[in-house]
C-alpha cells in the first residue's frame, strides 16, 4: 500500500472484448449526438470522452454553451464509459445524475470525460468533467456523478 494508505483502483476489465466497436456503433446510432455536433475523441475500457465544438445555436441567452448541452455531454461520456465495461448484448440507461455546473462554459470546444468509478452486474457510478478549451487555456466548468443501468433482455441494444 501506498505511503498516504490509499489502494490505488484496480483497472477496469471489459466484459466484452468488442467493446470499443459497440460503444462506436451506438454513438453513431444517437441522432442528438450528430445534432449537436458532438464526436467520440476517446474510447477506452471504463472511459469514454466525448468532444464537440462551440456553436452560436448551442448557446444560452448570454452566450455561453447551453447547460442542457454540458449535461448530455457528460451524461452521454458516463454512459458510454459505464457501457465499455457492461457484457456484450446488453444496453445502458441513465438512471440518475447530479451535475454541478462550476463556471461558465466559454471558449472553441469542450471536451466531456466519463470515467467509471464503480461498475455493479447492475448499477454502474460513474463521475463525469467538462472542461471548456479557448486555444490552449482549458477550464473545469461542469462535474457530473451518474448512475448507469445495464439493461438485459429488454429487446434494446447498446
Amino acid at each position: 500500500m501506498p505511503a498516504n494508505g490509499v489502494k490505488a483502483p484496480a483497472p477496469h476489465i471489459p466484459q466484452d472484448p468488442e467493446f470499443e466497436s459497440r460503444v462506436r456503433a451506438s454513438f453513431d446510432r444517437q441522432r442528438f449526438m450528430a445534432t449537436i455536433g458532438a464526436r467520440l475523441a476517446r474510447v477506452e475500457a471504463g472511459e469514454v470522452d466525448i468532444e464537440l465544438n462551440m456553436r452560436d445555436d448551442l448557446v444560452q441567452q448570454h452566450g455561453f454553451l447551453h447547460a442542457g448541452v454540458l449535461a448530455t455531454a457528460a451524461d452521454s461520456a458516463c454512459g458510454y464509459a459505464a457501457l465499455s465495461l457492461m457484457p456484450a448484448g446488453t444496453a445502458v440507461l441513465s438512471v440518475e445524475f447530479k451535475i454541478n455546473l462550476l463556471a461558465p462554459a466559454a471558449g472553441d470546444r469542450i471536451m466531456a470525460r466519463g470515467r467509471v468509478i464503480r461498475a455493479g452486474k447492475t448499477v454502474t457510478v460513474c463521475w463525469g468533467d467538462v472542461t471548456a478549451y479557448t486555444g490552449d487555456t482549458d477550464r473545469l466548468v461542469a462535474t457530473m456523478v451518474g448512475t448507469m443501468m445495464t439493461v438485459r433482455d429488454r429487446g434494446l441494444t447498446d
